[in-house]
């Protein structure tokens, strides 16, 4: 999956937009996308940058964890 950047992306941000998760996925996305890290945190405005392909229905159903009942 190929996304263009908005103003203000970071590729964490990116991850959990498009795919629910930044975890493991953000690693990922840097090896997919050689030289992304060199701008700094914040991707350019306009950047094609592409995702993993990570199952989306099995992030959405994990499980809740609530920490008061």
């Amino acid at each position: 999956m190929q996304i263009v950047s908005q103003p203000g992306d970071s590729l964490d941000l990116i991850c959990w937009r498009h795919l629910g998760r930044s975890e493991a996925v953000t690693e990922q996305a840097l090896e997919l996308n050689p030289g992304i890290a060199a701008d700094g945190p914040l991707i350019p405005a306009g950047t094609l940058v592409t995702l993993p392909e990570i199952d989306i229905q099995a992030v959405q159903s994990r499980d809740v964890v609530q920490l008061w009942d």
